[in-house]
């Protein structure tokens, strides 16, 4: 989604306020009578200051991304504040300075919500996209900084265009058409800057985008139907080309019986250096040849199996504090998957409004990756809340053959696979290798040379 259609430059401001709360009325004030459930100012403060207390914003920088979900009229309202000198974001925590404010105000009816705060998250994680924020003198630039940001706009000249990217995309045209291929799939992030490839001159050929950096892409997927954006994993090509192709078959994108033409380089080189010709079938041999009942589970949103596999990887290859971490991830429909669960500890998740505790939250990574430490599973609905963690897996299923060095973990994570109809992620903590269970089958996502090599 075009998050740049919601900025208002009314609604970008200088902030007069040095403290988060005060910050917040200032921002509200810029915005237009957002409620039609006749909700105050200090009623929506409030909401958002309970956010903050259940889950702060704070982005690991200077920073903080306020949301709540209030009856709007419309989608959203985005509000922007720049505090040069810094916010104090409480009181009591006088070192954590926040100098740029991003309100976010959604509809309550929104299903993009949790979509829309990953993609912000996620941009204004990047330190180039913070660095260009703060470089700003005049509100001026600031407020066309921002929209630039959001829009896909970029000071720099797309290196798509050079001579040796044109040659390697003609070539990588004429050999699609060649090997029958049903798509191009490009990895652009092999580019520094914000480029647009454009849809396939060639008749029935769609392209797809790969990215990790889905706010700069210039125009929403639904602008160009043969433009796709499908989000990867790891920045090791091989896992990348893997997790992009099982995104794509969660979301229908692709094809089990689809041939797919890849072209890629090094991240930021601006140079493509690769053309590979992948048979998606034989990639995946044994979930496509197995899966009596899909590749997902009845109920479970491709979003929300993605997200899993995103935090899974990242332990993998992350681990904590530099050392190995191993977990399972449950993900599908909890009335199933209860029966076959015991809790290990005191449900860390037990109380916590749903929305507070949906993985598809930008803010729940950091809890997930904490508490991955603790023995036991994280149980996830189908639509993304996390019901439990630390939870003993008790499915008497025989696990299917497992690849050599794959032990209890994996094996409980086969069984609850089988037995509750679900998706199961395990990570080794020994080998940092990623695998997916689907009806029993095992599919390594990320292997043991790669985890550690990224």
């Amino acid at each position: 989604m075009r998050i740049d259609r919601f900025l208002s430059s009314t609604r970008i401001i200088d902030l007069k306020s040095r403290d988060f709360q005060s910050a917040l009325r200032e921002l509200l004030a810029a915005c237009p009578s957002p409620t039609s459930g006749g909700m105050s100012d200090d009623e929506i403060v409030e909401k958002l200051l309970q956010r903050e207390r259940t889950i702060p914003t704070h982005l690991e920088n200077s920073v903080a991304l306020p949301h709540v979900r209030i009856p709007l009229k419309q989608k959203y309202i985005f509000a922007v504040g720049r505090c040069p000198e810094g916010l104090y974001e409480s009181p009591d925590n006088d070192d954590k300075k926040v100098k740029i404010l991003f309100l976010v105000l959604a509809s309550e009816r929104e299903k993009s919500y949790h979509a829309v705060l990953t993609t912000l998250a996620r941009a204004l994680e990047e330190k180039s996209v913070v660095e260009r924020l703060e470089k700003t003198s005049t509100l001026k630039e600031f407020r066309s900084e921002i929209v630039a940001i959001f829009k896909g706009v970029s000071s720099k000249t797309s290196s798509f265009q050079t001579r040796f990217n044109q040659l390697m995309a003609r070539e990588a045209e004429k050999i699609a058409v060649g090997a029958d291929c049903t798509s191009i799939m490009i990895f652009i992030d092999a580019f520094s800057s914000v480029i647009k490839t454009g849809r396939s001159r060639a008749k029935n050929i769609n392209t797809i985008i790969v990215t990790q950096r889905g706010y700069d892409i210039p125009s929403d997927p639904g602008d160009d139907p043969h433009s796709i954006i499908v989000r990867s994993f790891s920045s090791h090509r091989l896992s990348q080309l893997r997790s992009s192709l099982l995104v794509g078959l969660m979301r229908g994108i692709i094809k089990p019986d689809d041939r797919i033409c890849c072209l890629g380089g090094l991240p930021n080189s601006d140079k493509l250096d690769s053309i590979m010709v992948v048979d998606v079938a034989k990639e995946f041999p044994s979930i496509l040849l197995s899966r009596g009942n899909g590749l997902l589970p009845t109920g479970v949103s491709a979003e929300v199996l993605e997200r899993a596999l995103g935090i899974a990887i990242e332990l993998a290859v992350e681990g904590r504090e530099g050392k190995p971490i191993g977990c399972i991830l449950v993900i599908g429909n909890r009335d199933r998957i209860n029966p076959f669960t015991k809790p290990l500890i005191l449900n860390p998740f037990y109380g916590y409004n749903e929305e507070d505790r949906n993985i598809l939250s930008p803010f729940m990574d950091e809890t997930v990756k904490e508490l991955s430490s603790i023995d036991g599973a994280f149980i996830i609905n189908g639509d993304g809340v996390i019901e439990s963690a630390g939870s003993m897996l008790m499915a008497n299923e025989h696990a299917k053959l497992l690849p050599s060095g794959l032990g209890t973990r994996h094996a409980a994570a086969s069984a609850i696979s089988i037995a509750a109809d679900c998706i199961a992620i395990a990570v080794s903590s020994s080998t940092g290798q990623v695998t997916l269970f689907r009806n029993g089958e095992a599919l390594a996502l990320l292997d043991r040379s790669a985890s550690r090599a990224v």
